[in-house]
């Protein structure tokens, strides 16, 4: 009877905790959607507005940049999957800042990679190709005799291959490295949060 008793008791369990779960889940998810229609919609917003009226150097430091930004944050979402919490405990032990910050995010990893990769490296993904556009239309002004397809394809090609080959490198920098990169990053979140 006891046994019978027990077993429902950790079936019980079992069903309560994958409900929570669930419901974690389900939080996360409206949060990201929530965070990435406010964070695509700004930059998007801020990039059109700033572009419009610079030239075409302006507009080629400015997709630099936003590609940079990607690349950095992949390279945080990789580090934080690939980090070991135990270091970060022993800093925390020692009063270090911002080590339990970095306890944090590593067992946080699934959300702040979902963050770091998808949310901000898919959304400077979205504002790069949208500045290489534009950037085409501004070289196809300037050069009237030139061919737009070529241009085009041409700028597509560089921004894919900065994209793609800078977060190449990333991902094994962030693999061989990711204590020390989970380390500034937590430093940084900490400094912020000092200041506030």
């Amino acid at each position: 009877m006891d046994n019978n008793f027990n077993s429902n008791n950790k079936k019980a369990r079992k069903n309560e905790i994958k409900d929570n779960k669930s419901k974690n889940n389900r939080k996360w998810v409206r949060t990201i959607i929530f965070w990435t229609i406010l964070i695509s919609g700004s930059v998007n917003l801020l990039s059109d507005v700033l572009l419009r009226n610079v030239n075409i150097l302006v507009a080629f430091i400015i997709l630099i940049f936003i590609i940079f930004i990607g690349i950095i944050f992949d390279i945080i979402g990789v580090a934080v999957t690939a980090a070991d919490e135990t270091p970060f405990h022993a800093k925390a032990a020692k009063k270090i800042p911002g080590a339990k910050i970095a306890v944090k995010l590593i067992r946080n990893a699934d959300k702040v990679s979902n963050f770091c990769n998808d949310v901000i490296g898919d959304v400077c993904g979205i504002v790069s190709g949208s500045i290489g556009a534009l950037i085409v239309s501004k070289v196809s002004e300037a050069f009237q005799n030139a061919n737009a397809t070529i241009i085009a394809a041409l700028i597509g090609a560089l921004v894919a291959a900065a994209t793609i080959g800078g977060k190449a490198l990333g991902k094994s920098f962030a693999m061989s490295e990711s204590e020390l990169i989970i380390d500034k990053v937590s430093r940084i979140i900490y400094l912020i949060k000092k200041e506030r």
